[in-house]
């Protein structure tokens, strides 16, 4: 990770690794941890392999839903790693999302408690990330990171 261009989060998440890894990949469990609660989130499209999209709306209402993200995979390695960008888009094209572009990477590793699960963001400048960070990556990434663990660790008890 380098501070000046990157962003990043760790927390280890009291469940199976396998178990956080179904919560991202599978659509239906997505949708339920992905934005920031009370948002809702809709999953549109998600291909968990290289070059898949990765698209998602959200609603403040449930009734209205606006576009959130239209990414595309670039490495998904089986309940290792998940890699995605929002500068190309779910056809290919090339993006310039808004507030920032940015590529995520999402590892996921055994640990003794569970899962240990880290993303690094990257972004194409240093101005791009501390845009990035002003804006709340911490409160919003960290929300979802605690979002997944809680969705996770109640799957793993049942």
């Amino acid at each position: 990770m380098n501070p000046d261009f990157d962003l990043g989060l760790e927390r280890i998440i009291r469940a199976p690794r396998v178990t956080v890894w179904n919560a991202w990949t599978d659509p239906a469990r997505l949708a339920q941890w992905w934005i920031p609660a009370p948002t809702r989130c809709r999953v549109d499209r998600l291909e968990t392999w290289p070059g898949g999209a990765f698209v998602t709306r959200m609603s403040d209402d449930g009734a209205e839903f606006v576009p959130h993200l239209d990414a595309c995979f670039l490495a998904v390695d089986e309940l290792e790693r998940i890699v995605f960008t929002n500068a190309v888009d779910s056809s290919w094209r090339p993006a310039n999302p808004a507030p920032v572009a940015m590529t995520a990477t999402i590892t996921f590793r055994e640990h003794p408690d569970g899962t240990d699960y880290r993303i690094v963001v990257r972004h194409g400048d240093p101005e791009a990330r501390a845009l990035h960070e002003k804006l709340g990556f911490a409160d919003g990434w960290g929300t979802v990171t605690g979002q997944l663990a809680a969705f996770a660790e109640n799957a793993a008890e049942r």
